[in-house]
C-alpha cells in the first residue's frame, strides 16, 4: 500500500488524482487551500466524494504558510499539482502571486521533502514551458522558451526539481502536462466554456483564427500516468499529451455535433500563446508505459454529461433550447 500526499488535491486534476489512487488501494493525505482563483465552491464540490473515503484525509493548508514537515512525514509519494493557474491573467502586477504559488510553494514543499527517503516526487508542469516550440510534436530534448510568465513560473519549479534531483538525489519527475480536459475541468478553460456555450446558448470566446492546434489529454489518462510514472524507475521530465492534436475549430465542430449549435464570438488572439502544441510521448512510453486511450469524442461526451448534471443544478442560469439536445439531460 502506497502512501501518497497530493498538493492541490480540491483542484480539476488533483481531484480526479485522488480518486484513482484510492482505487488502486492508496491512501492518500490531501493538500489545498482552496483558492479564489475560480470559485470555491467547485472545489469543495470536486472534494464531495474523497472526503468520506477511509484511506483519504484533507488538510485545508497553504504551503506557502504551514509546516510541511509532519504533513509529509511518512509518506512515500508527493504529487505537487499546486499552484497558481492561468496563462492570461499572469501578466502585470499578479506575477508576484505567481511566483509566490508556482515557484516559491514548490521550493519549500521540495525542501520538506529533501531528506525522506522518498520513491518519488511528481511535479505537475506544463506545455507552456516550451512556447512556440520549433519542432511539432515537441519532444523533451527542444529547449523551453515559454511566452508566458505563467509559463515562466512552471518552467522555474520544474528547474528547481532538476536540482534537487541532480544536486540531491531525490527521485523526482517533472510531467508536462498538454491541455488536460475532462469532466469538472477548471471553468476558464477552453473546452469547458465551449461546452457550456453550447448547452446554455451563451457565446464562446474565440482567440484567434481557430486553426491553432492543441493536444488535448484526458485526465483519466493523465493520472493514471502520474501513478505509473510514480511507481516506475524513471527520473527526469516527460512529456504527457494525447498522441492526436486538433485545431480548436475541429473542437468546437466535435462539440457542436456532440451537443448542439455554438454561437462564436470571435477575438483577437492572445499575447504568448502558442500557435500549435503536441507532445512527442515517446520517452513516457519507453519509461513507464504511458499510452493514451481515450479519444476527444468521448472525453467531450463524459465533459457534456458532468455540464449537465451542474447546470440542472442551477435552474435560473439554464436554456431550454440546446441542453434539451443532449443525450444526458435525462
Amino acid at each position: 500500500m502506497t502512501r501518497a500526499v497530493v498538493t492541490g488535491a480540491a483542484g480539476f486534476i488533483g481531484s480526479h488524482l485522488c480518486a484513482h489512487l484510492l482505487a488502486a488501494g492508496d491512501t492518500v493525505l490531501g493538500i489545498d487551500v482552496l483558492t479564489d482563483y475560480y470559485d470555491p465552491a467547485l472545489k469543495e464540490r470536486n472534494l464531495r466524494d474523497l472526503i468520506p473515503h477511509p484511506s483519504f484525509t484533507f488538510h485545508r493548508v497553504d504551503l506557502l504558510e504551514a509546516a510541511l514537515e509532519p504533513l509529509v512525514d511518512g509518506a512515500d509519494v508527493v504529487y505537487h499539482l499546486a499552484g497558481q493557474p492561468g496563462v492570461r491573467p499572469s501578466w502585470g502586477k499578479d506575477f508576484e502571486l505567481y511566483a509566490r504559488r508556482n515557484v516559491l510553494a514548490s521550493q519549500r514543499l521540495l525542501e520538506a521533502v529533501r531528506d525522506r527517503p522518498l520513491r518519488k516526487f511528481v511535479y505537475a508542469s506544463s506545455s507552456s514551458v516550451y512556447g512556440d516550440a520549433p519542432a511539432i510534436p515537441t519532444g523533451e530534448s527542444v529547449c523551453p522558451r515559454p511566452l508566458t510568465p505563467y509559463g515562466v513560473t512552471k518552467l522555474s519549479a520544474e528547474h528547481l526539481c532538476e536540482v534537487y534531483r541532480i544536486t540531491l538525489g531525490l527521485p523526482a519527475v517533472s510531467l508536462r502536462l498538454f491541455s488536460v480536459y475532462g469532466p469538472r475541468q477548471r471553468p476558464d478553460m477552453a473546452l469547458a466554456r465551449l461546452i457550456e456555450a453550447a448547452l446554455t446558448g451563451r457565446p464562446f470566446p474565440l482567440y484567434g483564427s481557430g486553426e491553432q492546434t492543441r493536444d488535448f489529454t484526458y485526465v483519466h489518462d493523465v493520472v493514471t500516468a502520474m501513478r505509473e510514472a510514480a511507481c516506475s524507475s524513471f527520473t527526469g521530465v516527460a512529456n504527457l499529451g494525447g498522441d492526436a492534436p486538433v485545431s480548436m475549430k475541429h473542437a468546437i465542430a466535435a462539440v457542436e455535433r456532440l451537443v448542439g449549435p455554438v454561437n462564436l464570438d470571435p477575438r483577437p488572439s492572445s499575447r504568448g500563446e502558442a500557435r500549435h502544441t503536441a507532445a512527442d510521448i515517446a520517452l513516457a512510453a519507453r519509461a513507464f508505459g504511458y499510452r493514451p486511450r481515450t479519444e476527444l469524442d468521448d472525453g467531450l461526451a463524459a465533459m457534456a454529461d458532468q455540464s449537465v448534471i451542474d447546470l440542472a443544478r442551477q435552474p435560473e442560469s439554464g436554456s431550454t433550447g440546446p441542453r434539451a439536445m443532449w443525450r444526458g439531460a435525462t
